[in-house]
């Protein structure tokens, strides 16, 4: 009877064994299954990611040479007959008479003026050499009824080509300094309030968020800058014929406009890219304030280096030093060497992952 009791309780124990073995295994598995469908998720999410990336940069490459057939070159001069404008002054008066040599200007006959907005369209040019205010004389027609010449001066000065890109090369040339003002102020308080709320923000530089793509937006804005302020300081021509016959293909220009344009089509994609990054790392409270910190930041950079390209020398060792400064903070700070094998998100280094607090070794 003893040896049956105790022979009960030996099978029972290793039952129980059992039992606790089996549920053990089924735990590893089930931690094994979700380690591994998280992995997965990472991976599909990064491969997506990667994936619209390519097909976006395939899609500008083709934007960029399909528009290659838009630019011709037009000589050396501005403009030429049959170009339109529009006015974007209040008002210009036009001489109806044709100006003529060894003659005084015409100021008794009726003068007709065109008024902002209208569309003119160069009909002419004329050379008076001996013109003390202007020796060029442009026709300029608003329609079969008013038409007239003008200075070239006056005319210049108070017209913008009839295109897209020189409207908005016109309307950043005239607006930006104010808007930059507004949209920093903006950033800086943004950056108080949050400062002030006592909450740890991200903020670009200061605490930032694991990714490339800030640091290089910095980096490629700086360059553009300087290359523009360097075209309009250095070479006007270059600029003043490019503002008057404009065009987004980088190919076929001279050299400093095409290494221009390729920064500004880089500066778009970078942009692209890192609004959708930081959108995805950040919740949308978090996104829009650690944008416009990352704006400010964009915003000191352009002026920086706008008055940093008027001395070479000086512009070098800037730039220099401000990658140099840039590319140290992001692979001490800011580059993510793991993946959280819970959650799919991106450490800078092992241990326990800030965003769902599982321990990664």
């Amino acid at each position: 009877m003893k040896e049956d009791k105790r022979r009960y309780v030996a099978e029972s124990e290793e039952v129980r064994v059992k039992c606790e073995e089996a549920k053990l295994d089924a735990s590893q598995r089930r931690v094994k299954n979700k380690s591994s469908n998280s992995e997965n998720k990472s991976i599909s999410n990064s491969s997506l990611f990667t994936l619209h990336s390519s097909l976006f940069c395939l899609l500008l490459s083709s934007c960029i040479f399909l528009s290659s057939c838009y630019y011709q070159e037009r000589g050396a001069t501005l403009y030429a007959a049959g170009d339109n404008f529009e006015l974007w002054v209040d008002s210009l008066q036009l001489q109806v008479s044709q100006p003529l040599h060894n003659m005084p200007i015409d100021t008794l006959s009726e003068q007709p003026s065109v008024y902002r907005g209208d569309p003119l369209v160069v009909a002419e040019t004329l050379i008076i050499p001996e013109d003390s205010v202007d020796s060029v004389w442009v026709k300029l027609a608003r329609d079969q009824f008013t038409m007239g010449w003008a200075h070239q001066c006056d005319f210049l000065s108070s017209v913008v080509p009839d295109d897209p890109i020189s409207r908005a090369i016109h309307i950043f040339s005239d607006a930006h300094l104010g808007a930059f003002a507004v949209l920093f102020a903006l950033s800086l308080m943004a950056l108080l309030w949050q400062t002030f709320s006592r909450k740890r923000p991200h903020v670009f530089f200061l605490r930032d968020i694991l990714s490339p793509y800030p640091t290089s937006l910095l980096l490629v804005l700086a360059v553009a800058a300087l290359l523009y302020a360097g075209i309009q300081h250095y070479v006007p021509e270059t600029w003043a014929y490019y503002y008057y016959h404009p065009t987004l293909n980088p190919f076929g220009l001279p050299h400093i406009l095409s290494l221009f344009l390729c920064s500004v089509w880089v500066l778009l994609i970078l942009s692209l890219a890192t609004t959708s990054e930081v959108f995805r790392l950040l919740p949308v409270g978090e996104a829009l304030l650690y944008l416009l910190s990352l704006l400010g930041c964009c915003i000191l950079t352009y002026v920086l280096f706008t008055f940093a390209a008027l001395s070479p020398l000086v512009s070098y060792i800037l730039f220099a030093l401000f990658a140099l400064v840039l590319l140290l903070r992001y692979y001490r700070h800011s580059r993510a060497s793991y993946l959280c094998g819970s959650c799919g998100k991106r450490l800078r280094q092992l241990g326990r992952c800030p965003h769902c607090g599982a321990m990664n070794r």
